[in-house]
């Protein structure tokens, strides 16, 4: 007889709104799956890797901002989990992870698949509970159902995450012929409201006369979705105070004219980093993490700032070690909030000038430069986001292809959301996560990607929901083609063999196995040809690889980085 309180599991689920499930076929977790599969509120689905499987519902959660359940058996399955438990983590999705377990008498025991599960995934999770054993007792089941919904109670309180329960199973895993199997109709749901994200009156009243003590204000937006409305009211801050707005492409807070887009060129330049008109005395800050290093040195190296990072709750990074004020409120609310009474504070227009001139400057370079060069991995990324479909989901693969992407930029006007798994910044789940996606979303979702990312996780395309939506670009360099642009590595003799590692594989042959038609373009007047039927949203799933080379890829970006060394640098200066 299967424990009644694992069956409710699954009601608990969705009566808080649960719709996804992804899980990896087992034995130990037979009871979960039964639960999961038969009931007739939950879209399930299976795939074999459990690794591929995690991303999977990663993108999903990513997607629908709604917690995805995951279900593995026991033993070494649960560590596969890991690589996407820690994004999620980092990038707040939430994920219930559920891991079936033997009984803990049996752990070390030389049974099979029996590892030490409780707690497996250390810190990377926001908790991590422990199942009972046994459920007869009332107040056994009382504490099995109260688990459930602290757990998925969890997984929403800000900030968003992962949150782990080990579940201990005892054969038989299966229902006997003619045992009902039912879900309980008076299952307890614990609901938790929402706390307030906006600051008190008195706060309020206290930054809004700091805020006079400042004449060079930055904002910074780290990772997010696209808002609008937050978009708009950081805007309206700007523009009251004289403040500059920068934005990395997976802020998606970009605005034409409005923004610093351009910003991961011009702080490549020397004059740039040195330009005393570009210090800011107030960094105000905001969401996750950025991809431009450029802008992360250049920050820490303004050592007499003050920094004002606003979060309404959770762990906040010191990642300009220049931390010395923490707002808890949300992002949104705090903007409209100090807009909300006349601000008198007005930033120099000397430093507002310098950072838009440089913003044109870097723009100005990266266009005449990618119009001129000759075909490479940059210009090919330059030719796939200047063509990209409005209203799509761009997905970028972590090494070079997310660099590429936050040098050229996406513009906003064709209303393109950025994602990419910056919470840990490996290439490990990339596909996955942009699979997951294309699950959850009607939009065109397209993966821009390296070999290395995509041959790693081709287990990605290894199941039966292969999204018609899903459109890959594969940047084919034969190599980890991102260490060849790294001073370190690529001055080392173990370059090709150790640091790149020289491949010579296609992605044509995973291609036809997973069922994505497949074309390969060796120059820029083949891609320009064949982006307009790939971004076909009526076509089915398709790949794209473009073929470069690692050394040619190299001479061209040392040419774009001269040519930022060049041309860049302040008229008055």
């Amino acid at each position: 007889m299967i424990l009644q309180s694992v069956i409710d599991i699954a009601e608990i689920c969705a009566r808080k709104g649960v719709q996804n499930i992804v899980l990896s076929p087992g034995s130990r977790c037979a009871p979960l799956v039964l639960a999961f599969a038969r009931h007739p509120q939950l879209r399930v689905r299976t795939v074999s890797d459990e690794r591929s499987a995690a991303f999977i519902g990663l993108g999903i959660a990513q997607q629908t901002q709604k917690p995805v359940v995951l279900v593995c058996t026991s033993g070494t399955a649960a560590y596969n989990y890991a690589p996407a438990v820690a994004e999620a983590f980092y990038q707040h999705i939430p994920l219930l992870v559920l891991t079936a377990d033997r009984p803990p008498e049996w752990v070390d025991q030389l049974d099979g698949q029996t590892i030490k599960q409780s707690h497996i995934y250390g810190g990377h999770v926001k908790r991590s509970l422990d199942f009972p054993v046994e459920t007869h007792h009332a107040d056994s089941q009382w504490h099995a159902t109260r688990l459930i919904n602290e757990a998925l109670n969890e997984t929403v309180a800000f900030p968003e995450g992962p949150v782990h329960i080990n579940i201990p199973l005892r054969e038989p895993f299966y229902p006997e012929e003619g045992e009902s199997f039912t879900y309980s109709s008076d299952v307890k749901i614990i609901e938790e409201l929402p706390s307030s994200a906006q600051m008190s009156q008195d706060t309020l009243a206290a930054l809004q006369a700091e805020l006079k003590n400042f004449n060079r204000i930055l904002v910074v937006a780290g990772q997010g979705r696209k808002d609008q409305a937050l978009q708009e009211t950081v805007q309206n801050f700007c523009r009251a105070t004289g403040a500059i707005f920068v934005t990395d492409t997976i802020s998606n807070q970009q605005a034409e004219g409005a923004t610093i887009n351009y910003h991961d060129v011009f702080l490549a330049a020397k004059s740039a980093k040195t330009e005393p008109t570009l210090q800011p005395d107030l960094l105000i800050t905001f969401h996750k993490s950025l991809i431009s290093k450029n802008l992360k040195l250049y920050l820490r190296g303004q050592q007499s700032m003050q920094h004002w990072h606003v979060q309404p709750a959770g762990q906040v990074a010191d990642t300009f070690q220049a931390l010395t004020r923490i707002i808890r409120a949300e992002p949104k609310a705090f903007f409209q909030q100090i807009n909300s009474t006349e601000l008198n504070t007005q930033v120099a227009p000397v430093f507002a000038n310098a950072w838009f001139e440089l913003n044109a400057q870097g723009k100005s370079v990266l266009e005449r430069f990618q119009e001129n060069s000759p075909f490479s991995e940059f210009k090919a990324c330059h030719q796939v986001l200047r063509n990209l479909p409005a209203n799509s989901l761009l997905h970028l693969a972590n090494s070079m292809s997310v660099r590429y992407a936050n040098l050229i930029g996406v513009s906003e006007l064709e209303n393109v959301e950025v994602m990419a798994n910056r919470g840990t910044s490996g290439i490990d789940g990339s596909t996955s996560t942009a699979v997951g996606a294309a699950l959850s979303t009607d939009k065109l979702v397209i993966l821009l990607t390296g070999d290395m990312a995509f041959l790693y996780d081709r287990n990605a395309l290894w199941h039966n929901y292969l999204p018609k939506n899903l459109r890959i670009v594969v940047l084919n360099n034969h190599g980890g083609g991102i260490f060849r642009m790294i001073e370190g590595p690529r001055s080392q003799p173990e370059l090709r063999p150790f640091f790149e590692t020289d491949q010579r594989q296609t992605a044509q042959k995973t291609a036809e196995d997973m069922g994505l038609a497949y074309l390969k373009v060796i120059d820029a007047k083949a891609l320009a040809t064949a982006l307009p039927a790939f971004f076909d949203l009526t076509a089915g799933p398709q790949l794209l690889e473009v073929e470069t080379s690692s050394p040619e890829n190299y001479e061209v970006f040392a040419a774009y980085r001269a040519a930022v060394q060049d041309k860049i640098g302040l008229s008055s200066s």
